[in-house]
């Protein structure tokens, strides 16, 4: 009877594919398809307008929408 690695055990925390591996090896996957999609042209870069209004929502989902000085 075969064994696979679910069964060997050899995944404690359950995670597969890109979540099963190191911070550094994602960190590197990551860059590289970052890389290729400006080489293409097809990466979005925010302009500093989107880039406030990201941050703007997300304070808001992270924070409920509560100010600061509540």
């Amino acid at each position: 009877m075969a064994t696979s690695d679910r069964d060997s055990g050899n995944r404690s925390s359950g995670k597969q594919g890109f979540a099963s591996m190191d911070k550094e090896k994602q960190r590197e996957i990551a860059s590289k398809g970052g890389q290729a999609a400006h080489e293409k042209g097809t990466a979005h870069e925010f302009d500093s307008e989107e880039a406030r209004e990201a941050g703007r929502k997300g304070g808001e989902a992270s924070h409920g929408g509560r100010n600061k000085s509540s």
